[in-house]
């Protein structure tokens, strides 16, 4: 069950990223004054690739456990920390995520919800993907407080532009530096091809919505159990363009670290998941084929922009996270 509980506490602790076990207890200690610190137990979760993530419970309350998580190094630069937290207390009181505990200086800890990350495999899956489009569905049609849908606009250009403007032009690594000067001829050819992606998609028309941005496999949670998913980490929810999220997650389904891009879904899968998305976007079980198939091109159309926008981030991260990750490969 989600809890509905809008976060109340700032706790004033920031937690080492060498130590972060011993910062993690001081988070407890406030939070659940009453649990037994000598029954601790601990999980670190190796999935993000932004963030670190320890959980934490007591014996025999696996189910009651905090997650914490710390902030990855610099990725305020990239992240708006404040908006993250009001996107998570909005979907909470949806009913669609899981509720904060508190807030620290570098991170938060939050409900820990029952569920497994998809695969390549379950993303796929007839039992799995209905749920994924009917929620993605449910989020955008969340109508936010004190906004005129009339004055939307898509964060993603803003965001781009940003992005561009960190990129770094020299990196600390030699190496690095290579291999970034191989990748890319110059960054005013990105400013470029930046320009030419918000002209030409401007014109698609796709509708401005509440936005996840970021529905990769990790980020979305499947309980077998109840036959439901929720989404988490909603670092880069906003105001966006449905398309966008849309084809955004289908790029997803070749898989992160490895990723295999004939695993992108064909025609016949991508209509049927928007017909799923449509019925409950639309609130109607009477989709017409023509609104699946105008729906379907703008998703195609945005697929340049998702590469382009993850591209510029992999660079940033290249050269300012602390993962053990090879962001530019």
């Amino acid at each position: 069950m989600i809890m509905n509980d809008l976060c109340k506490e700032h706790l004033d602790i920031t937690i080492d990223e060498n130590k972060i076990t011993d910062g993690a207890k001081d988070i407890i200690k406030k939070i659940r004054p009453l649990w037994p610190l000598h029954q601790l137990h601990f999980k670190s979760f190796t999935d993000g690739k932004t963030n670190k993530l320890i959980g934490i419970w007591y014996s025999g309350h696996y189910t009651d456990m905090v997650l914490i998580r710390i902030y990855g190094n610099n990725t305020d630069l990239l992240i708006d920390r404040k908006s993250e937290i009001q996107n998570i207390q909005i979907l909470n009181k949806a009913g669609y995520t899981h509720c904060i505990y508190a807030t620290f200086n570098n991170g938060f800890a939050y409900q820990f919800l029952e569920g497994e990350t998809l695969t390549t495999e379950t993303v796929r899956d007839a039992a799995v993907y209905p749920l994924i489009a009917r929620r993605m569905a449910e989020m955008h049609s969340l109508k936010l407080e004190n906004e005129e849908p009339a004055s939307r606009e898509a964060c993603i250009w803003n965001m781009l532009k940003k992005f561009l403007q960190l990129m770094p032009r020299r990196f600390s690594d030699p190496l690095k530096q290579e291999q970034c000067r191989m990748l890319i001829p110059s960054y005013a050819a990105l400013e470029k091809e930046c320009q030419i992606l918000e002209k030409t998609l401007s014109k698609v028309n796709s509708p401005i919505v509440f936005a996840h941005n970021d529905l990769l496999l990790g980020n979305v949670l499947y309980n077998r159990k109840q036959e439901s998913v929720v989404f988490i980490d909603y670092e880069y929810t906003a105001l966006n363009y449905q398309a966008f999220d849309i084809v955004n997650h289908f790029l997803e389904f070749a898989g992160f670290d490895e990723p295999n891009y004939s695993l992108y879904p064909d025609e016949y899968f991508q209509k049927a998941w928007l017909k799923e998305y449509l019925q409950t976007y639309n609130k109607t079980t009477n989709v017409l084929e023509e609104d699946i198939n105008k729906l379907h091109w703008q998703v195609s159309k945005f697929a340049a922009l998702s590469h382009f926008f993850w591209g510029c981030w992999a660079v940033i991260q290249s050269e300012h996270s602390c993962i053990d990750c090879d962001f530019l490969t």
